[in-house]
């Protein structure tokens, strides 16, 4: 059965990232065959009027009032009463998982098609969509303000402490008090050179997570275990230096021996908070942690903009930090910095971590293109002296393809409705979909962009994109132009938590390679 969404009223939000009330329609065409669509997609909202798109199929023709269905009509897992669709989920009894949502998703796709309805409990109602179609039609109709049901619990706690913070923060907050902190704080997390400005930074500690590699691999085999810990590290490090402008000194080998209170409570706060959100109303500490640094932060502007004033200020070019630029120029107050300081954290470490470790994973168990990506860094850092500049940034194309296709594979963030996980999966969309295939990025194939989502789409998009993106391309480049990675460990698939984590211990091999040429693309 062929399925369309169609808005007809802006009323009650029914889903974590869809408003409005919802039907659907079907046509004669053979049962959950995603190429066999027969009716166009098309919305209706207030401020565009009605749009819509040549169907691939058909006449492409509006449907009729007697093909519109209700929309609990559309099909779905069977809900009782109190439960929902809970028992579903049971071990034993159960044919669906919540820790493999990928899976799961992929059962329900053959069993109902790509618009699945799901009256998980009490009031929670999923609209699962696997179309890309479908995907492109929610986001364009998700208004101004796009509603968005997650991290309560984070919520709660922050607003029953007004004396910290005003709201819950960017990721839970919805409405006009969202995009309040939005537009003030994408000024500067969205700025372009503020982000290049931390370039340098991000090159040293990149440099220095390479040293702590050299120093605690098997001089025999390369080999580090458990290398997801050091992952941590490097990204905390990381997001402190481009966000708050500070060196934890967490990936020193030093701090593997001695304890770096900071550094272990805000890995610890970070991961818990992701990993088990419903817990965090009563054992999230973060915001003590980062008010230190805000409150030093402050301190610090306080007596430069003094030392200015009596123009005995040596450091009047050094470019300003990104928690310099939220004190003055964001108009945020120090409560809404503050959460969002506490958000860039919570969203930069375990995503970072979790997002490398399949592009490793990835280039270690292809060798052929973990080659290809090797020569382009060693041809684009001999250029810069081996520093990953602007330039090389924009220059390194196989590097991007390569997180693309890493993000088709694996996408770190788990989008309920939206099922790119599993679409990224399909034959129908991607030849040999299995496969870890960067050229399919570098080529002029017609891929549909509403597929693959790493960040995003729409006025909720990650607001931290190009920090988290140069952080991650500075690792990657600097890392496989130093070393040939090796992978050890056994198949590895993900765990469905907050966000997508490794499923097995992490056993990659380093051994340093040898000087060589660069690479020329066709």
């Amino acid at each position: 059965m062929s399925i369309k969404l169609i808005k007809v009223i802006q009323d009650n939000m029914l889903t974590s990232r869809l408003t409005g009330k919802w039907v659907w329609c079907s046509s004669r065409s053979p049962p959950h065959t995603l190429s066999s669509r027969q009716c166009q997609t098309v919305s209706e909202s207030p401020s565009s009027g009605s749009t819509g798109r040549e169907a691939e199929e058909g006449n492409g023709a509006p449907p009729t009032q007697d093909e519109i269905r209700p929309f609990g009509e559309i099909p779905g897992p069977r809900s009782l009463p109190i439960i929902g669709t809970l028992y579903h989920y049971l071990p034993v009894i159960g044919q669906y998982t919540f820790s493999r949502l990928h899976h799961t998703g992929l059962l329900k796709l053959k069993q109902f098609g790509p618009i699945v309805r799901e009256r998980l409990v009490g009031d929670v109602t999923l609209l699962l969509l696997f179309d890309p179609r479908d995907i492109e039609t929610m986001y364009s109709t998700e208004g101004r303000y796009p509603m968005r049901r997650s991290h309560t619990a984070l919520e709660k706690y922050r607003l029953d402490r007004p004396h910290m913070y005003n709201t819950g923060g960017l990721l839970p907050t919805n409405g006009q008090k969202w995009w309040d902190i939005r537009r003030r704080a994408q000024k500067v997390l969205s700025r372009v050179q503020s982000v290049l400005t931390r370039l340098p930074h991000i090159n040293k500690v990149t440099r220095d997570f390479n040293d702590l590699i050299d120093s605690v691999r098997c001089p025999q085999t390369g080999l580090i275990s458990n290398f997801l810990d050091l992952e941590r590290r490097l990204f905390l490090e990381l997001t402190m230096v481009a966000t708050v402008d500070v060196r934890l000194g967490c990936i020193n080998r030093s701090s593997l021996n001695i304890v770096n209170k900071d550094a272990e409570d805000l890995l610890h706060a970070a991961h818990a908070s992701n990993s088990c959100i419903i817990h965090t109303d009563n054992g999230l500490q973060l915001w003590r942690i980062a008010l230190k640094y805000v409150e030093a932060k402050e301190e610090e502007l306080r007596k430069r903009v003094d030392r200015r004033e009596r123009g005995v200020d040596e450091d009047n070019d050094r470019p300003l930090s990104v928690l310099e630029y939220f004190i003055l120029e964001s108009g945020l107050d120090k409560k809404d910095i503050l959460g969002v300081v506490c958000d860039t954290l919570l969203a930069g470490i375990d995503t970072g971590a979790f997002t490398m470790s399949y592009v490793l994973h990835n280039l270690a168990t292809n060798p052929d293109k973990q080659e290809l990506l090797a020569a382009e860094a060693r041809t684009l850092l001999a250029r810069s002296g081996g520093e990953v500049t602007s330039r090389v940034l924009s220059e390194a194309r196989y590097l991007k393809a390569v997180l693309k296709e890493t993000y088709r594979l694996r996408p770190v963030s788990i989008v309920v409705v939206t099922q790119n996980q599993v679409s990224c999966r399909l034959p129908e969309y991607f030849p040999d979909p299995d496969k870890f295939l960067p050229e399919r990025w570098l080529k002029k194939e017609n891929i549909n962009p509403f597929l693959v989502l790493p960040f995003g789409h729409g006025p909720r998009a990650c607001i931290g994109r190009r920090t988290a993106e140069q952080n991650l391309y500075t690792a990657v480049l600097q890392l496989v132009g130093r070393y040939n990675i090796g992978w050890l460990g056994r198949e590895l698939d993900c765990y469905s938590n907050l966000i997508n984590e490794p499923d097995a211990s992490l056993e990659f091999t380093f051994l340093p390679r040898a000087a060589a040429g660069g690479v020329q693309y066709s």
